[in-house]
């Protein structure tokens, strides 16, 4: 947790608000491709890139 502080610290200290979609956007495909790698749904994932 203390590297999101951190984080969240520093853009909010260097006003690099532009940083945070490009976060959110890694954050979910990183977890789309979490929770796809064990499931039935895995191909239809790995199409999409």
């Amino acid at each position: 947790m203390d590297f999101l502080q951190d984080l969240w610290l520093f853009i909010k200290e260097r006003k690099k608000w532009w940083l945070v979609p490009v976060i959110i956007v890694l954050l979910l495909i990183g977890v789309l491709i979490v929770v796809g790698g064990g499931s039935a749904v895995a191909p239809f994932i790995y199409t999409l890139f």
